[in-house]
């Protein structure tokens, strides 16, 4: 198995994780917990993979589609349960696609196959959360 991604403590409930391809990013507990709110929780971390994932994926389709996208926003909304451990449970992936001339189609059809076939962390996380997705489109002259 390769090494995608190594974890360091820094202090407190402080971390800094660092990925196979290069990059760092700081996650931080909340003070509640002894953090000092220096960065985003994991689990919020999770959500930020499955929109950067499901973005990648939309926008790449809708490139090729030759759509005219000027903008794309993913708001991801999630509950978690009530008890330990508090994972996902509902998720839902909203979004907002602003273009000229978009076809309501190519942007219905690139959030489907975001989701039903390319999107890794999706397919990952329906297994444990029921996941829904929505979209809009803002139309600019």
């Amino acid at each position: 198995m390769e090494k995608m991604a190594t974890v360091k403590w820094v202090d407190g409930m402080s971390f800094v994780g660092q990925t196979a391809s290069g990059h760092a990013v700081v996650m931080d507990g909340p003070p509640d917990i002894g953090g000092q709110n220096l960065g985003p929780r994991p689990m919020e971390m999770v959500l930020l993979g499955l929109g950067g994932c499901t973005a990648v994926d939309v926008m790449m389709i809708l490139q090729k589609g030759n759509q005219d996208v000027r903008d794309c926003r993913i708001e991801v909304s999630a509950e978690r349960a009530d008890s330990v451990p508090k994972v996902y449970t509902k998720i839902h992936v909203h979004y907002v696609v602003t273009g000229k001339d978009l076809s309501d189609a190519k942007v219905e059809r690139a959030v489907g196959l975001s989701a039903e076939k390319y999107c890794s962390v999706s397919k990952m996380l329906e297994k444990a959360a029921e996941i829904t997705h929505g979209y809009e489109i803002v139309a600019i002259d």
